[in-house]
């Protein structure tokens, strides 16, 4: 009891701690690694309470997955942070009356809720964790889980567009052209004099 106590401790306060290093880092690239901190952090607390399977795919999916590509965008990308941090304060009030609204919004969800009724909880306690998990997701909340789904699939075009740079000097196939080519455009006759090169 008093280990686990201890690595709870251990564990929210670095968690805790990585988060706010990840929004007040000036270096994105430091924000990442201190993301993935966090997550290894949260991945722990869920080990703590009995739920093996989501601190695997925390670290499967979002360390090994999701943080490293908002890692190889950032430093694909190339932005230039001091520009855009020139202008911060001007979007300072707007971003702070939407962090107030979030707030509320929060305070109010964490105020009203209430533990679920028994019927999830009584087809799934006999279940193992994983078993759980499947029956919860899709059966009750399956709606969710596919728009999730469907919004990490958006996101991830999103990230393909962004980073594809369409360079010149860089041959690339056309196919059109291709296709559409014939003995006129495929070669060339050259007529060489006897006991010359080309």
């Amino acid at each position: 009891m008093i280990a686990t106590t201890f690595f709870f401790y251990l564990f929210s306060l670095f968690a805790i701690a990585s988060a706010v290093l990840v929004i007040t880092m000036k270096n994105p690239v430091h924000s990442v690694l201190f993301l993935i901190l966090c997550f290894f952090n949260a991945a722990g607390l869920f080990v703590l309470t009995g739920a093996e399977f989501l601190a695997m795919i925390l670290v499967v999916v979002y360390v090994g997955a999701v943080a490293v590509l908002f890692l190889f965008v950032v430093m694909m990308l190339d932005v230039d942070f001091t520009e855009l941090r020139s202008g911060m304060l001007n979007y300072l009030p707007v971003g702070g009356v939407i962090g107030m609204i979030l707030l509320a919004e929060l305070v109010l969800l964490f105020s009203t809720w209430a533990a679920p009724a028994g019927d999830v909880a009584a087809s799934v306690e006999a279940a193992q964790n994983t078993r759980a998990l499947g029956l919860v997701l899709y059966t009750k909340y399956v709606f969710f889980f596919q728009t999730a789904g469907l919004i990490l699939l958006v996101a991830m075009i999103g990230a393909i567009v962004l980073t594809l740079r369409h360079r010149t000097g860089i041959k690339r196939q056309d196919v059109n052209t291709q296709v559409a080519r014939g003995p006129a455009t495929a070669m060339e006759i050259k007529k060489v004099e006897s006991g010359q090169g080309i």
